[in-house]
C-alpha cells in the first residue's frame, strides 16, 4: 500500500468523524487483508485507536502515550498503527527516528480516506486547485444508493468505542467468606461431613488448592534470538555503539538464525580492519553478505573462533615482550634529552675520585647543567614520566631526582610505577 502522502491514492480527511465513518467501513467491508499471520487482528482496539488519532489537532502521536491511553503495551499499539496504515487511512508526512543515543522524534501521520470508500458509496470529489496534488480532493456529493449506509457509518462513528478488558471478571459472591450472624448458640459444626479414617490416617487427600507450578522459562523465538545477538553486538563491537537494536537485527538476521553467536560475529568481523563507520548498519550488511554460506557448520565457525582468540593472545604476549624489552621513555626526544643529561652528569663527574662521587659529586653535577637543558628535561619529564623511573632504574638516587624533576613530578612517576606493579 501507498503509506506516504505524496504517493496516497486517498484523499486527507476533512474531519475526525467523516475519518471515523471511513474506519468502520474498513473494518465492516473486508477491504484489509492482515500481511501478518500473527499478532492481533482488527477490532475494538483498533477502532479505538482511530477514537484517539482523530481527538489530536495533529496527528503526531507518541506510541508510549498511545499505550497508556489504550492500556495496552507499546508492541499492540504498534501492531495496530500497522493495520491503519496498511488498510491506507493512515500515511506518513513524516517519519520518526528512533536511533539510540539521539534525539527520539514522533513521527506525523495524515488521516486519509481511502479511495475505495467513496467509490464504494458513491462520494464524488473534485479538485479545486489543478495544481495541487490529488490528496487536496473535497466532497460534494453522494448517490442515492450509499446514503442509507452513510447513516449507518454516520451512527458507529458517533459512539465511543472502549477496548475489552483482557481480566475475566468473577462471579458474584465469591470476592468474601461467608459468615454467619446471629445469637444462636446452636454450633453449625454438626451440620459439617466428618471424613473417614482411612483418609485422615493416610495422608493422601488433595488439596483443594494444589500448589500452582513456576511457569517455564520462556524459549526465544527466531525475532527474539536476531534482537538478542543484535543487543551483544552492540554492546561488544565498538564501532556499532550508536547503532539501532531493530536494525542490526534485521541486518543481522541471516547468521542468528543459522545459530551464529556473538563470537561467531566477532570472529568473522575481524578478518578485516576496523573501519571508521558513518553507517555502521550498512557496513555490518556488507560484511556479513554471505557469511552463513561461508561459515555454514557449527565445525568451521568453532576453528575460526579459536584461531581468533588464539590470535588477539599472541598480540596480548607480542605487547608484554616489548613492554619488558623496552624499558624507559617511549618518545624519541625523550630519550635524546636523556641521554645529554647523562653525559653531561657522565662528564663532570670524571675528574672526581671513587670514593667522593656518592657524596659530593651529583650536587656538583646537577649544579653544572645548563638551565635551558633542566627546563627542557622538566617540561619533557611533565609529558612523559617514564623518564624519571628510568632515571632512578639507572642508578640516579631519589634526592638528586627531585632537584632536578622537582618533587611533584617524582611523587606522579613514583606513584604510577606502583600502580603498574599491582595491576
Amino acid at each position: 500500500m501507498h503509506q506516504w502522502i505524496s504517493t496516497t491514492t486517498g484523499r486527507v480527511a476533512s474531519d475526525p468523524y467523516s475519518w471515523m465513518q471511513a474506519v468502520h467501513w474498513v473494518g465492516g467491508s473486508g477491504l484489509y487483508t492482515p500481511s501478518r499471520s500473527h499478532g492481533p487482528q482488527w477490532g475494538p482496539t483498533t477502532v479505538a485507536l482511530a477514537q484517539l488519532l482523530s481527538a489530536l489537532a495533529e496527528c503526531r502521536p507518541g506510541i508510549d502515550y498511545l499505550a497508556r491511553k489504550l492500556g495496552a503495551s507499546e508492541r499492540t499499539v504498534q501492531y495496530h498503527l500497522d493495520m491503519l496504515r496498511e488498510s491506507g487511512l493512515l500515511v506518513y508526512r513524516s517519519k520518526g527516528t528512533r536511533a539510540a543515543g539521539r534525539v527520539r522524534l514522533a513521527s506525523v501521520y495524515e488521516r486519509v480516506i481511502p479511495a475505495e470508500f467513496d467509490q464504494a458509496l458513491g462520494i464524488r470529489t473534485v479538485q479545486r486547485d489543478e495544481t495541487a496534488p490529488t490528496h487536496t480532493r473535497v466532497p460534494v456529493g453522494i448517490a442515492e444508493e450509499g446514503r442509507a449506509l452513510i447513516g449507518k457509518l454516520a451512527k458507529k462513528a458517533a459512539r465511543k468505542v472502549r477496548r475489552k478488558s483482557s481480566k475475566a471478571r468473577r462471579a458474584p459472591g465469591l470476592d468474601c467468606t461467608p459468615m454467619q450472624v446471629g445469637t444462636s448458640a446452636v454450633s453449625t459444626a454438626g451440620d459439617l461431613p466428618v471424613p473417614s479414617e482411612s483418609k485422615l490416617a493416610s495422608g493422601k487427600k488433595v488439596s483443594p488448592t494444589p500448589k500452582q507450578q513456576k511457569p517455564k522459562a520462556r524459549k526465544l523465538n527466531a525475532v527474539g534470538r536476531r534482537h538478542q545477538l543484535a543487543r551483544e553486538l552492540i554492546s561488544q563491537v565498538p564501532w556499532l555503539a550508536n547503532a539501532a537494536v531493530p536494525r542490526i537485527a534485521w541486518v543481522a538476521r541471516h547468521v542468528a538464525d543459522a545459530g551464529w553467536s556473538v563470537d561467531d560475529v566477532r570472529a568473522f568481523l575481524a578478518l578485516a580492519a576496523d573501519p571508521d563507520a558513518r553507517r555502521p548498519s550498512a557496513l555490518l550488511a556488507h560484511r556479513l553478505k554471505g557469511a552463513h554460506l561461508l561459515w555454514d557448520t557449527p565445525a568451521k565457525r568453532a576453528a575460526a573462533v579459536e584461531a581468533w582468540r588464539d590470535c588477539r593472545t599472541a598480540t596480548a604476549e607480542r605487547h608484554v615482550e616489548w613492554q619488558v624489552e623496552q624499558p624507559g621513555p617511549s618518545s624519541q626526544a625523550v630519550r635524546r634529552l636523556f641521554a645529554e643529561a647523562t653525559a653531561a652528569m657522565q662528564a663532570a663527574l670524571v675528574d672526581d675520585t671513587a670514593a667522593s662521587v656518592v657524596d659530593a659529586t651529583s650536587e656538583l653535577a646537577l649544579e653544572d647543567l645548563p638551565r635551558h637543558l633542566v627546563i627542557d628535561m622538566r617540561a619533557a619529564a611533565e609529558a612523559d614520566l617514564e623518564l624519571i623511573t628510568a632515571a632512578l632504574e639507572t642508578g640516579m638516587s631519589e634526592r638528586d631526582a627531585r632537584r632536578l624533576y622537582t618533587n611533584r613530578l617524582v611523587d606522579r612517576a613514583l606513584r604510577t610505577r606502583k600502580d603498574l606493579a599491582h595491576v
